[in-house]
C-alpha cells in the first residue's frame, strides 16, 4: 500500500503539469474566486554565461602604436586620399621644404620637378632645389621618420609645421610600390654628396637605411661626380640652365601609384598657384611626356625672414603653463614669466604675481595646482601689449600685383595687406588680391590639351567635366557651351569623335562666358596653395557672406559672386589653424574671419570705383560721339551762313572743345552738399593697384 501511494504521487504531479493552458486558466480563476492566490510556477535559473575573455588575456593584446602605424591605416588624414591627389601631395610637401630651406639660407629658390611614368599607375617624381643641403647624419631621420623636423616648437612663419609631409610621403611610396626613397643632397662645392635609400618602419617610427651596409653612399665632388651618379644610377641636376653649377641642394625621389591628370586640383595648377605666391622662385617643370614648363621669377629679392618669438600668455592653456613651470631652469616666478613669454617685461611680472597673490621670488618648480591655476587667471586678466609681428612675413602689395599679373590675365588688379592681428595669442596677418577681366581659362585652352583632357577624364557628362576642370567656370557657362555646340545635357566626355573635340572646342572659345562665370578662389596659407576642401575653409565661407552687390558684381544668396574675378586670399602666421593634418581649410575663427572680410571689402571698393569709372567712360563716349556725329555739319552751315569758309577749321575745334567740356561736366561728382568731388576715384596713384588699358577699336571718321 505504501509502495502504491508513493507511485500515485509522482502521477498526479504528471498530470497536473500536463494540462493544457485553457484548463490551467481556468483553474486560476477558481482560485482567485474563492479568494485564493494562484500557485506560480518555478523559474529555472539561467546558467551563468561563460566569459569570452579575462582581463590578462585582453592586457597580453595591448601595446604601443606607433605614429607612422597609425598614419599608414589613416592615410587620408595626410592628404593621401586617391592616387591623384597622393601624387599632387607628395610634390606639395616637397616643394614647401625646398622653399623653406632656401628662404632660411638667404638663397634665391630655383626648383626642379620631374615626374616620369614607370607604369599604368606608377610614377616617379623628383624634386631638386638649390638649396643649403643638408648634412648626413639627419638626412634618415628627416625623410624616414614621422613628426621629426625643426619647425614644430618654433614659433615663426614657416610652409611646414609639423614634420610629417615628405616623410609621410615616402611611406605611402613604399607602401603602394615597395621602393624606397631616393635622397642625395650636397652642402657645399667641395663638399661629397651623400646618398642615401630609405623606408620607414612603421612599428617602431625608424628609417631603415637599404643601401651602403646600412650606412648610404657618399658621392665624390668634382670631376668624379657624374662617373658616381651614373656608378649608383642616382639623377642630379648638375647645372641649371643659365649654365651655373649647384655648389649645394637636395633631390628627393619618390615612386609610388598615383594617376596624373591636368586640370584643378594638379600638379600645373599647384605650381602655377604657388609661383603667384611666391614670385622670387624659379620651377622648371617637366610631366611625363616630356612636356617642359618654366615658371620665370618675377622678383629678385628674397621676402624679409621672419624671428622666432616667444608664446604669448593669451595664447596658452592651463595645462602647458603648469608644464612650463616644471620644465624652466629659471629659479624664480618673476624670472620665469619674463623669459619664457613675449610681452612681459619684469614689472608686468611683478603686477601678474601680485594679482595671483604668490611672491615673485617664488622657485616655479615648487608652484603647486592652486598656484598654477591663480597664476593663469592673472595671465588672461593681465593688460599686455599684442605679439610681436616680425615672427611673419606677408607678401606685400606690389609682389602680390606681380605675381598674380604674371600668371592671371586681366585688365584689372588690386590689391590689400591688413594690418597683423592676434588670434589666441598668435599673430596673424591677412592680404587679398584681386584680377579682374581677361579670358577665362575655358577659353584659353589649346585643341591639345582639350583632348587630352578629355581623354583622362572620368566626369559621367560633357557639364560636370567642364566644371570640374576650368576654374571659374560655372554651371551656366557650361550650358551655354554645350548648346553652342548642339550637344545633349547627357552627353559623355569620353564619347566624343575628334571633329567633335574640335566642335566643342569652337563653341568654348567663341561663346561669351564673363555672365555665366563663378569666382575663382585662390586661397594660400603661408605662401602655400590651398587646393581641396573649398567649402570647409573660412576664406571661402568669408567670400560668400561678403556683399558684392554693392561692388557692381552679380551674385546669388550664399553663393560665389558671378563674373571673370580671381581672388586671392593670403593668411600669414605662425600657426596657422587647419582643418586637419592634411592642411587643406583654414578654421573658422570669428577673428580671422573678421580680418578676412575688411581685406576683401578693400579690394571689392576697388573694384567698384573701377566699374563705375568704366561705365561713366563709356556713357561719356556715347554721349561725346552724339556732338562729333553733327560738328561738322554745324561748322559747315555757320561758316556758309557768315560766308566764311576760311574759318571752318577753326570754328569746329572750338565746337570740339565745348562738347569736351559739357560731357565731362556731365560726368563731375557732387556730394550730398552739392560741392564737387575731386578725384574721388583716383585709381591711377593708387600703388596697389595695376590696370591694364584695354585696346578699342578705332572710331569710323
Amino acid at each position: 500500500m505504501p509502495a502504491q501511494s508513493r507511485k500515485a504521487k509522482p502521477e498526479k504531479k504528471s498530470g497536473k503539469s500536463s494540462k493544457s493552458k485553457p484548463e490551467a486558466d481556468a483553474v486560476e480563476a477558481k482560485a482567485a474566486t474563492n479568494g485564493e492566490a494562484p500557485t506560480a510556477e518555478p523559474v529555472p535559473k539561467a546558467a551563468p554565461a561563460k566569459r569570452r575573455s579575462t582581463a590578462e588575456k585582453m592586457a597580453e593584446g595591448q601595446r604601443d602604436i606607433s605614429v607612422s602605424e597609425f598614419f599608414a591605416k589613416n592615410r587620408h588624414l595626410l592628404g593621401f586620399d586617391n592616387p591623384r591627389k597622393a601624387l599632387l601631395t607628395t610634390v606639395k610637401e616637397a616643394v614647401d621644404n625646398s622653399l623653406d630651406a632656401c628662404e632660411e639660407a638667404g638663397i634665391l629658390p630655383e626648383i626642379w620637378v620631374h615626374l616620369e611614368q614607370t607604369g599604368p599607375t606608377r610614377f616617379k617624381i623628383g624634386i631638386q632645389d638649390n638649396g643649403p643641403g643638408i648634412v648626413k647624419k639627419q638626412i634618415p631621420l628627416i625623410f624616414g621618420k614621422l613628426l621629426y623636423g625643426s619647425k614644430f616648437h618654433r614659433l615663426r612663419m614657416s610652409r611646414g609645421q609639423q614634420g610629417i609631409g615628405i616623410s609621410a610621403a615616402g611611406m605611402y611610396g613604399v607602401l603602394t610600390t615597395g621602393k624606397p626613397v631616393k635622397i642625395i643632397s650636397k652642402i657645399g662645392k667641395k663638399h661629397p654628396a651623400h646618398y642615401y635609400e630609405i623606408q620607414i618602419n612603421t612599428k617602431t617610427n625608424d628609417p631603415e637605411i637599404l643601401n651602403g651596409k646600412g650606412e648610404g653612399v657618399d658621392i665624390a665632388s668634382g670631376a668624379k661626380m657624374q662617373a658616381d651618379l651614373e656608378k649608383h644610377k642616382v639623377e642630379w641636376v648638375a647645372v641649371n640652365d643659365a649654365g651655373e653649377e649647384l655648389e649645394s641642394g637636395t633631390r628627393v625621389t619618390i615612386e609610388l601609384e598615383a594617376i596624373y591628370k591636368r586640370g584643378r586640383g594638379s600638379i600645373d595648377e599647384y605650381l602655377e598657384q604657388t609661383a603667384i605666391a611666391n614670385p622670387h622662385v624659379r620651377i622648371h617643370f617637366k610631366d611625363s611626356e616630356n612636356n617642359e614648363r618654366l615658371f620665370e621669377r618675377s622678383a629678385t629679392t628674397l621676402p624679409p625672414e621672419p624671428k622666432e618669438i616667444k608664446p604669448h600668455p593669451y595664447g596658452i592653456e592651463l595645462g602647458r603653463l603648469i608644464a612650463m613651470l616644471k620644465d624652466t631652469r629659471e629659479t624664480t616666478l618673476s624670472a620665469f614669466l619674463s623669459s619664457s613669454f613675449s610681452r612681459v617685461s619684469s614689472g608686468a611680472a611683478k603686477k601678474i604675481c601680485d594679482a595671483a597673490k604668490v611672491s615673485t621670488r617664488m622657485s616655479p618648480s615648487k608652484a603647486g595646482r592652486h598656484e598654477a591655476e591663480e597664476l593663469f587667471k592673472a595671465l588672461q586678466e593681465a593688460k599686455l601689449p599684442p605679439p610681436a609681428t616680425d615672427c611673419i612675413s606677408p607678401i606685400g602689395e606690389e609682389l602680390l600685383l606681380k605675381g598674380l599679373h604674371q600668371v592671371v590675365p586681366g585688365e584689372f588688379y588690386a590689391a590689400a595687406t591688413r594690418p597683423p592681428a592676434v588670434y589666441r595669442g598668435n599673430p596673424f596677418q591677412i592680404e587679398a588680391a584681386l584680377a579682374f577681366g581677361g579670358s577665362p581659362a575655358a577659353q584659353r585652352v589649346s585643341l591639345d590639351a582639350l583632348t587630352e583632357l578629355l581623354s583622362q577624364s572620368d566626369a559621367r557628362t560633357l557639364r560636370q567635366f567642364l566644371t570640374s576642370n576650368f576654374a571659374g567656370l560655372g554651371s551656366d557657362a557650361a550650358d551655354k557651351i554645350i548648346a553652342e555646340a548642339e550637344f545633349g545635357a547627357r552627353q559623355s566626355p569620353g564619347k566624343l569623335k575628334k571633329d567633335e573635340i574640335a566642335k566643342l572646342h569652337e563653341a568654348m572659345r567663341s561663346v561669351n562666358l564673363d555672365d555665366g562665370q563663378t569666382m575663382n578662389v585662390l586661397r594660400y596659407a603661408n605662401r602655400v596653395p590651398l587646393q581641396f576642401q573649398l567649402s570647409a575653409c573660412a576664406i571661402t565661407q568669408t567670400i560668400m557672406q561678403t556683399n558684392w552687390r554693392s561692388y557692381g558684381i552679380t551674385q546669388s544668396r550664399n553663393a560665389l559672386p558671378s563674373g571673370p574675378i580671381s581672388l586671392m586670399v593670403h593668411i600669414a602666421s605662425v600657426w596657422v589653424p587647419f582643418t586637419s593634418e592634411s592642411k587643406e581649410a583654414v578654421a573658422s575663427y570669428p577673428e580671422i574671419q573678421k580680418e578676412i572680410r575688411l581685406a576683401i571689402q578693400t579690394v571689392g571698393r576697388k573694384l567698384g570705383m573701377f566699374l563705375r569709372r568704366r561705365l561713366e567712360v563709356k556713357a561719356e563716349g556715347e554721349r561725346r560721339n552724339v556732338f562729333l556725329r553733327y560738328l561738322g555739319e554745324v561748322a559747315d552751315a555757320v561758316s556758309d551762313i557768315r560766308d566764311a569758309e576760311d574759318q571752318r577749321d577753326e570754328l569746329y575745334n572750338q565746337l570740339l572743345e565745348v562738347a569736351k567740356k559739357k560731357t565731362a561736366q556731365a560726368d563731375a561728382k557732387y556730394d550730398n552738399r552739392g560741392k564737387k568731388i575731386e578725384d574721388a576715384d583716383d585709381l591711377e596713384n593708387d600703388k596697389s593697384v595695376l590696370i591694364i588699358p584695354r585696346e578699342e577699336p578705332a572710331a569710323a571718321k
